[in-house]
């Protein structure tokens, strides 16, 4: 069982095959996908994120290998505005996106701290990874704002084509540090 999370302004609910229509209007927007790796389809079809949902977060989500949460605004708590995710491996355990008329504001940071204290407190993981694409200014950033730091670049194939992706890190001990300095 997947937990809701609150932040100062957002919600975060596990995500259920009811999130599909909603996602569906949102998630095929360039300034989404271009960084998201070339799993995802482009162009999106039309049953894309009812097809994500059901056959591939799920499945992940029952098998514990995933958490998925969409994120909503407090005061608009049935509208998606984005989603996170964490999941098992050794290089890429954190993802998420954002509707584009929501950048800027700071809500992937809040919701990036819930989900590194989900991984780090209720999970009990040692270390969290996200990889990413070079070109993701705003990506780094968070990472870099929030006490990571880059240990490594491979290339991958994303929806824009094969780019340079940077392996972020940070430590339970480093994260909780960070934490404790930012309060």
């Amino acid at each position: 069982m997947i937990p809701a999370g609150r932040t100062p302004r957002l919600i975060l609910r596990p995500l259920a095959l009811e999130d599909a229509p909603q996602i569906q209007k949102i998630s095929p927007q360039w300034e989404i996908v271009r960084y998201l790796r070339n799993i995802v389809p482009w162009p999106y079809p039309g049953d894309g994120a009812i097809t994500f949902i059901r056959d591939v977060s799920l499945p992940a989500i029952e098998r514990g290998e995933q958490w998925v949460w969409t994120l909503r605004l407090r005061n608009e708590a049935e509208t998606i505005v984005g989603l996170i995710h964490l999941r098992n491996g050794e290089d890429d355990n954190r993802g998420f996106w954002l509707a584009p008329q929501w950048h800027g504001q700071g809500l992937m940071s809040e919701a990036c701290v819930w989900v590194n204290d989900f991984w780090f407190e209720t999970l009990g993981r040692r270390v969290l990874r996200t990889s990413k694409a070079a070109a993701n200014v705003a990506s780094r950033r968070i990472s870099e704002k929030q006490g990571m730091r880059l240990v490594g670049t491979i290339e991958k194939e994303y929806v824009s084509g094969r780019q340079i992706s940077e392996i972020w890190e940070i430590t339970a001990e480093e994260w909780r540090k960070w934490k404790l300095r930012s309060a």
